[in-house]
């Protein structure tokens, strides 16, 4: 057993927590201090495992921070990930975290021009509001019902499955049996997700609504062979045994800061500015080479997590690195000095904001979307979906602007794979950027821009990130946000028993790359600590 260290914590300063110290031996080190590493650093400590987290950047949180990216404008966004839905109550309960979670009274609105009229489907609010307005857009009630049987049936498969992701691993077998259900099995496990979006329903626009669950970060086409976006999909509908997608109260930051909070006050060392560059070892001990500023160290240490990518984790052992990852997406950040008025007069913005605002996302633009990417080109018309947080949420903003009407938008759009934009980011990023914003325009009755917030500077408050841009800032492989194509939640080859094992008996990836990762979660923290606490990660058998 490692010594436990001689300096501690010190919850009361987390922006200048304490370092490793030469020499110093430690039960788990954990490299990177995003959300799943610190859940991992809580875990282990509160079990009174010594702890140290080695974290690259001057501050902890990874993806899932809150940041205030407009010059003197009190408005601390999610920057990167922005909504909650895998993350289990047991993590929040087990850790005594002070978080809290708003649901949204309305799931999502989607505008569409038919017939020279502007109309939409408002999805939410009331089983009579939804069923209204399914008739309205398609003139029957049997969308609806479609809609009801469809989500039904994967709403079982969220109760049984959820609760499987903080246990280790069920075999395929094993967790078809859990879901008893050989229709939904079919659909969501073996054919490609169309199929069933064709099958059950009829018109576009709502086709279109079911399937971009499924391509969140994922480039693929609704018959993709590779059943890549029928995994999307599953990640998707099964949050916290409903699908329910939720508003982090206070911002996404409110969760890391939270974690490192219990990480710290259990006696985890938070070390930032600490960027792990190696890691040796023979199975059973290990010793991290980390940089910082001013210098280089090392420190020991039963067993090592890693919260990076799985490239990452090959560079630090010296290990074949995986085939290179690529993420597919636009993340657009924005405060409005007010909701702008939307050409659909029969829904109130401030419904129709609230939940997913679905822009050019009928199911043939997607599919065009989505060829005209692959072939090389930027789309034509690039899908995208919006949510305003501020409206279910006003503590991320200050007092003056939540009195003045100010309100946030943030924007994910889809379809955008990096390779786009390897010729010149700068250029196609706000080529992209026009392009989608004149997707949204075409559905209000005022210009967007006119509705923008300036900053202390005059500028526009909006920002972009394209999948560049977030493997820059933040370490993600070809800036994709799953850090490579997410897992089915079952035993495969290779996978160990809960999914965060490797090659090396005492190190396991406790990041999105790991079967059951993606997403803001906890989930790989989590089962990357039950491996070390139940003793199976040092000593014991590794992958081969």
């Amino acid at each position: 057993m490692a010594a436990t260290p001689a300096h501690p914590a010190h919850p009361d300063r987390p922006g200048r927590p304490d370092g490793p110290r030469p020499h110093d031996s430690y039960d788990a080190v954990i490299v990177g201090g995003g959300h799943n590493g610190l859940v991992a650093a809580a875990y282990l400590a509160r079990a009174g495992r010594s702890v140290l987290v080695l974290e690259r950047l001057d501050h902890t949180g990874g993806a899932a921070v809150s940041t205030r990216p407009f010059a003197g404008v009190d408005a601390r966004l999610s920057r990167y990930s922005y909504l909650v839905s895998l993350l289990p109550r047991k993590i929040v309960r087990d850790l005594d975290l002070d978080f809290r979670v708003r649901g949204r009274t309305i799931s999502s609105y989607t505008p569409v021009e038919r017939d020279g009229h502007s109309t939409g489907l408002l999805v939410g609010g009331g089983e009579r509001r939804t069923r209204e307005a399914f008739a309205r857009l398609t003139g029957s009630g049997r969308e609806y019902e479609a809609w009801q049987r469809f989500y039904a049936m994967t709403g079982r498969v969220a109760e049984r499955v959820f609760p499987t992701l903080t246990e280790p691993l069920p075999t395929r077998d094993d967790l078809r049996a859990r879901i008893d259900d050989d229709e939904a099995w079919r659909v969501l496990f073996e054919e490609p997700i169309g199929v069933a979006v064709e099958a059950r329903f009829a018109d576009d626009l709502v086709r279109g609504v079911v399937l971009t669950d499924a391509l969140i970060g994922t480039f693929a086409d609704a018959h993709d062979p590779s059943l890549r976006q029928n995994r999307c999909f599953l990640y998707h509908v099964i949050g916290g045994g409903t699908g329910a997608w939720d508003v982090p109260v206070g911002g996404m930051g409110a969760l890391t800061d939270a974690l490192a909070t219990a990480a710290r006050a259990a006696g985890a060392v938070i070390a930032t500015g600490h960027e792990a560059r190696r890691i040796a070892t023979d199975g059973r001990s290990a010793e991290i080479t980390y940089r910082t500023a001013d210098a280089e160290g090392t420190v020991a240490a039963r067993h090592v997590l890693v919260n990076a990518s799985p490239q990452e984790l090959a560079a630090l052992t010296g290990d074949e690195p995986p085939a290179p990852a690529e993420g597919a997406q636009l993340k657009v950040n924005m405060l409005l000095k007010r909701l702008p008025a939307l050409r659909d007069e029969s829904v109130d913005p401030r419904e129709a904001f609230s939940g997913t605002f679905h822009i050019a996302e009928g199911y043939d633009q997607l599919a065009a979307a989505h060829a005209q990417a692959a072939s090389g080109r930027l789309p034509e018309a690039p899908p995208s979906e919006i949510y305003c947080h501020s409206l279910t949420d006003p503590t991320i903003l200050g007092p003056e602007l939540v009195e003045q009407g100010y309100q946030t938008l943030t924007l994910f759009g889809l379809h955008t794979p990096a390779r786009l934009f390897e010729t010149d980011n700068d250029a196609v990023r706000e080529d992209l950027l026009k392009a989608t914003l004149a997707q949204l325009d075409a559905h209000l009755a005022e210009p967007l821009a006119d509705c923008l917030a300036t900053d202390a500077d005059g500028r526009p408050c909006i920002e972009a990130r394209t999948p560049l841009d977030l493997e820059r800032d933040l370490g993600l492989p070809g800036g994709n946000i799953f850090h490579r194509d997410l897992a089915w939640p079952y035993t495969q080859e290779g996978t160990g028993r809960w999914g965060v094992e490797t090659r090396h008996a005492n190190i396991l990836l406790c990041g999105a790359g790991a079967v059951r990762g993606g997403g803001v979660s906890g989930v790989p923290g989590h089962n990357a600590a039950m491996v070390v606490l139940e003793g199976t990660g040092a000593g014991g058998s590794g992958l081969s």
